[in-house]
């Protein structure tokens, strides 16, 4: 590509899902799955797609989407209107099973194309932090020593950035013994979704 193509922000997009830099390392081979558009003002940054939305494509089309989802307190097609909401994983491929749930995000995908992606997103005023993965990268040192502790230090970061846990079923028992989060951080985070996104919200699904 040119010079040109290159300040294109869906040029861009374009080479990052054309992406196989580790096509041999993943087991259901590269569908790189990222959406945003440059008049985004959420983003929304996980771990990396599981094998339901590796197959379909659609990120967070999962129960775990259907939970985020709430939390947000916004329905399944303003969450996929790519004028407000970007979604950017830190690993953009499906990784394959690990021991005990799925992989962790391959970090070819942050060193070869995340910056270059947020460079084209100027106009975030929310980065939400989904896992220890995202909070690692964004936060750095200023994370606590556990994702617990730092999403429960969800002011010292807000307004511009809100760590959360990860909304998979396979954190029900994480949900029940932290009921702060569902009483002090997730109104919050309504409301501040609330004040950023630029149409309804509409009937929640």
């Amino acid at each position: 590509m040119n010079e040109l193509q290159y300040s294109s922000f869906d040029a861009l997009l374009i080479e990052v899902r054309a992406c196989r830099a580790c096509a041999q390392e993943l087991p259901l081979g590269p569908r790189p799955i990222v959406r945003a558009s440059a008049d985004a003002r959420i983003l929304i940054v996980g771990q990396a797609p599981g094998v339901r939305v590796h197959a379909s494509g659609i990120p967070w089309d999962d129960a775990s989407g259907d939970r985020l989802r709430k939390w947000l307190g916004v329905n399944i097609a303003l969450f996929h209107d790519e004028s407000q909401f970007a979604i950017i994983p830190m690993g953009f491929c499906y990784p394959g099973r690990g021991n005990g749930g799925d992989k962790p995000p391959r970090r070819e995908c942050a060193q070869l194309w995340l910056d270059r992606l947020l460079e084209k997103l100027p106009k975030i005023q929310l980065t939400l932090l989904i896992g220890q993965y995202a909070q690692h990268h964004f936060l750095g040192n200023s994370r606590k020593s556990s994702l617990t502790e730092t999403v429960r230090a969800w002011q010292e970061y807000a307004p511009a950035i809100i760590p959360l846990p990860h909304p998979s079923p396979r954190n029900q028992a994480w949900f029940q013994r932290h009921l702060w989060f569902e009483s002090e951080v997730l109104p919050m985070l309504r409301e501040r979704v609330e004040s950023l996104v630029t149409r309804d919200l509409g009937q929640i699904k």
